[in-house]
């Protein structure tokens, strides 16, 4: 070992002096005293912090109804359209499939609430919640194919590796409850397209990459693998736990990594997790008549568990409604949206109850929506004859909204008469990212993290906040 002064530094000395224990030392009142880390979040902190602004909205619950659901059968009504049923549409955009004649709805479509919000019937008990609701019927995204524009409903790129936005809320606030995991993705069935991507973390610290539990099942040690270690006690694992986080110090004196970080800040986590999730993510300790709101179904207990994670400080939750693309209706339509969204209405329409019962849904904000819309034309098999399904729409769709800061009751944008486009005030996605951000405190421009030499943010370069869809 070399003792050049000039070359060697003070924590190196430490680090490589009795076998550095030193080191070990130093970085042991350097943490109790939290100098090692730069600042919160880049350092993968998941204590609380303030946003920009104060926030209209704390915490996020989001529906994604993937495989795209048709917004002209949904929240988007379309009388032109019913007018034209088999009939050719003029100016007809291009599509993924080759389609045909004029769809029109086989859903009635009537005005709720107060505000006079059309809803389709498919949603009879969500539409109950007109009045607090805002449909924006003027989405755009990018392309029409799952994969890509996933991505870009869940990361902001449609083509690139980018954190989700669960990620960035994180980053940015951290979260309530050190307890379980800050930002937690629920699909019944197994993955969505994309898999884990959709909720990646990608070039932030990994403490911020969602964690994925399958709702399917009704057991706690089952819905959370591994939670429980049949080996040691807690006591023993504390220990194993000190000793890691020691070494690791040492470790991370002389080359901190980030990665080493997200690691245990994981194993951190499970280990609190489990006094904390057997209560979270347990619905029978919910009274009969909260289990009777939901439902009993799949989609009634993991929406009734996301309630529960909000309450307990959980920052971000997202219900998947199941593996795959369940929403891709390319033929069989009218029975196959009947069927999903019967699934999933009741629950919905619950959380929404539930939500202002606790005192939770003005500043919870709920989100709802696909990754694009369908066709208002019908999709042709192979053989050329209506499959009676619909192709994929990037064009214009719905995305609704409610509850932290949204104005309820109204509907903003517009697609063209038949539902191809997005004809008044078009949102993109970048646009709907950059209000949630708002909604949650923070200027999406000023929310940004250095990767690679360049300030990267959900937005990218583009994005502006929907007023008129704020209270």
């Amino acid at each position: 070992m070399t003792l050049d002064p000039i070359t060697l530094g003070r924590r190196e000395m430490l680090r490589r002096s009795a076998m550095g224990l030193g080191a070990l030392g130093l970085a042991e009142i350097l943490s109790a005293e939290g100098a090692l880390a730069a600042s919160p979040g880049e350092s993968g902190s998941l204590a609380p912090r303030a946003p920009h602004f104060p926030a209209r909205a704390k915490r996020v619950v989001h529906f994604f109804l993937n495989g795209g659901p048709s917004h002209v059968d949904t929240f988007d009504p379309k009388p032109v359209l019913s007018r034209f049923d088999g009939r050719s549409v003029p100016n007809m955009l291009a599509t993924e499939r080759k389609t045909g004649a004029a769809f029109g709805s086989p859903f009635k479509f009537k005005p709720r609430g107060e505000s006079g919000l059309e809803i389709s019937e498919l949603f009879e008990r969500v539409a109950e919640h007109a009045d607090d609701i805002a449909v924006v019927r003027s989405m755009v995204a990018q392309v029409p194919n799952h994969e890509p524009s996933l991505m870009l409903m869940n990361c902001g790129d449609s083509v690139l590796t980018r954190p989700s936005v669960g990620s960035w809320v994180l980053y940015g606030l951290g979260t309530e409850n050190q307890n379980l995991p800050g930002f937690i993705a629920m699909c019944p069935g197994g993955y969505p397209i994309k898999d884990a991507d959709n909720w990646n973390s990608a070039f932030l610290p990994g403490a911020y990459q969602g964690t994925y539990v399958d709702p399917q099942y009704a057991d706690v040690d089952k819905l959370i693998e591994n939670v429980r270690s049949p080996h040691a006690t807690p006591a023993m694992q504390r220990r194993q736990l000190d000793l890691l986080r020691r070494m690791a110090a040492a470790h991370h004196a002389g080359r901190p990594d980030a990665r080493l970080d997200a690691r245990i800040q994981s194993f951190e986590t499970a280990f609190r997790m489990q006094t904390e999730a057997a209560d979270a993510f347990d619905v029978t300790r919910e009274p009969e008549a909260v289990r009777a709101l939901y439902g009993e179904s799949v989609h009634g207990r993991q929406t009734l568990i996301a309630r529960r994670l909000l309450e307990r400080g959980v920052r971000y939750v997202q219900l998947w409604h199941g593996a795959g693309q369940p929403w891709d209706d390319h033929a069989n339509l009218t029975a196959h949206h009947r069927v999903l969204a019967a699934e999933i209405d009741q629950p919905i329409a619950a959380l929404l109850t539930d939500l202002k019962r606790l005192g939770l849904f003005e500043d919870t904000l709920v989100i709802c929506g696909g990754e694009f819309g369908r066709t208002p034309t019908v999709e042709l098999d192979g053989s050329g004859k209506a499959a009676l399904g619909r192709d994929h729409n990037h064009y214009g769709f719905s995305v609704w909204l409610a509850g932290g800061g949204i104005k309820g009751g109204v509907a903003h944008g517009a697609t063209d008469e038949l539902g191809f486009q997005a004809a008044v005030d078009p949102v993109n996605v970048h646009d709907l990212h950059a209000t949630i951000l708002h909604l949650l405190g923070f200027d999406h421009e000023k929310l940004t993290f250095r990767y690679a030499g360049r300030d990267f943010r959900l937005t990218d370069v583009q994005g502006k906040v929907v007023e008129p869809i704020l209270a």
